[in-house]
């Protein structure tokens, strides 16, 4: 009788999951909690809402978590961006899945694009921390997550409130608090 760490080894080979997929946490609101000594949200230094969240999983996907900047997406710059895409090159895994504030979720996007074009990658986030209400966080990873094991083709896609679009097909409606698509290049 196979164990069950090697019933979920063989389920991901059936799959084409023998790699599995890398989630690189970055923070952004998903990740942010609050401190109310300070009175503010701040981004904390682990994984924790990430791994909560994979954590329903059940060892069904074989996901590697890699905490990296760990800040508001609206703090990150070029060589942020550059490191992501380092960490993305660097990683054997062929599927990413990165957690992203939504601010600068497309810059980030259109860069990972340009670097690392060989890989299937997936940015998602939550307009809503996930210490403040666990539906929106759980539903976009695990949308965007479905997204990434579906299909091997290369592409860099944001999934954001029930959509994964190539990320020059989706943008944040920043009036109406949501991620709708284009109807031309955003």
């Amino acid at each position: 009788m196979a164990t069950k760490q090697q019933q979920v080894k063989s389920l991901g080979k059936i799959m084409g999951q023998s790699r599995g997929v890398l989630v690189l946490n970055t923070g952004g609101t998903l990740n942010k909690r609050y401190d109310p000594i300070r009175g503010e949200l701040f981004v904390p230094q682990d994984n924790q809402a990430v791994e909560s969240i994979l954590a329903v999983l059940q060892g069904n996907v074989a996901c590697r978590i890699q905490g990296l900047l760990y800040k508001d997406s609206l703090d990150m710059n070029e060589q942020d961006r550059a490191s992501m895409a380092r960490a993305i090159l660097e990683a054997d895994e062929a599927r990413v899945l990165v957690v992203h504030g939504t601010d600068t979720m497309h810059l980030s996007a259109a860069h990972v694009a340009q670097a690392c074009p060989k890989k299937r990658i997936v940015l998602t986030g939550a307009m809503l921390p996930y210490a403040f209400g666990v539906q929106e966080a759980a539903m976009n990873v695990a949308l965007s997550l479905g997204w990434l094991l579906a299909d091997d083709a290369p592409g860099v896609y944001i999934g954001m409130h029930g959509l994964v679009l190539p990320y020059t097909q989706i943008a944040k409606d920043r009036q109406n608090g949501v991620f709708r698509t284009c109807l031309r290049s955003c």
